[in-house]
């Protein structure tokens, strides 16, 4: 009977530390059995699994995706050994986690103390990027993410919902101008994203006229960027106009650093933010806890600054 359990562990290792000699050595067997195991994986799925060299190991995509999923198995299999020893079900291991910059900036790092404080077992593994993440091959535990989901593979709980504003600083407008129509735009600079072309128009709807239709104006400027916590910064040191989620910047309109502009053509759309992971049958604990801990402590919606 095939152990694939231990062929999972072996493989996890070897990706983990680099070669087959040091695998061995950490499991106490002959670099030439772990060679065959690997092997032997490599046979029953058919596929290469590693490129082999004498400098190093090279994961091959499949090789990813399978180290991907035995890490989680193996892991998994230690949580509950060491949960089984010790009598409890504590969360613990290594938890990698994918957020949207502005989300993180503001959200998030302030309550990672509390966090880590309340799960001592769990070591946290935190990249940030507003960039688009492919889960497994970025190894991610879990995402945060804006914008409308689209991959319905993956598991999606909605932590809040932000509305839109455009804004710029009173720098900015002084030197400038406040455009009272959204067409008064294309005589301004507009700062936008360079990841996400779909956002090269904004939308506008007349508040004023219940029949009014929603346009999608195209807006251009000097400078593009792609996150949101730089598209802030710039907004702020007076270089254009932007269009922003008041989860973002609802503290700086509060305080008069940004203004907000061409309210009576705001189309009231929100910005939802979900935290996205795989859907698997076992949802391991450390993922279960953590989304259950951004849902408790994040509010559902902002509008201008204002949680409720």
């Amino acid at each position: 009977m095939i152990n694939r359990g231990a062929e999972m562990e072996v493989f996890v290792r070897v990706v983990e530390m680099g070669s087959f000699s040091a695998a061995a050595r950490a499991l106490y067997i002959t670099p030439s059995a772990v060679s065959k195991l690997v092997t032997r994986i490599e046979e029953r799925l058919g596929v290469p699994l590693v490129i082999r060299s004498t400098r190093n190991l090279q994961l091959t995509p499949e090789g990813e995706m399978l180290f991907d999923r035995a890490q989680r198995i193996v892991s998994e299999i230690e949580q509950t050994e060491r949960a089984v020893a010790s009598g409890s079900n504590e969360p613990r291991g290594p938890l990698r986690v994918n957020a949207n910059i502005p989300f993180a900036t503001h959200y998030l790092i302030p309550i990672i103390p509390e966090f880590l404080a309340q799960n001592p077992g769990i070591t946290l593994d935190l990249t940030l990027s507003d960039f688009p993440v492919d889960l497994i091959y970025e190894r991610a535990d879990v995402a945060i993410r804006t914008g409308v989901l689209h991959d319905s593979s993956l598991k999606a709980r909605k932590l809040l919902e932000s509305d839109r504003h455009v804004i710029g600083s009173p720098i900015y407008f002084a030197k400038y101008g406040i455009p009272s129509h959204p067409q008064e735009l294309a005589s301004h600079n507009c700062l936008n994203f360079n990841i996400r072309r779909n956002l090269d128009t904004w939308p506008f709807q007349d508040r004023q006229d219940a029949a009014a239709a929603l346009l999608s104006l195209p807006v251009s400027g000097n400078m593009r960027t792609d996150n949101g916590e730089t598209m802030r910064q710039l907004a702020l040191a007076g270089l254009g106009i932007a269009r922003l989620s008041s989860f973002h910047v609802g503290k700086d309109i509060e305080e008069g650093r940004l203004v907000t502009v061409l309210e009576d053509f705001n189309p009231g759309d929100l910005e939802p933010i979900h935290a996205i992971f795989v859907d698997h049958e076992h949802l391991s604990n450390r993922i279960r806890v953590f989304v259950n801990f951004l849902a408790e402590r994040i509010p559902r919606h902002i509008t201008t600054g204002q949680p409720s």
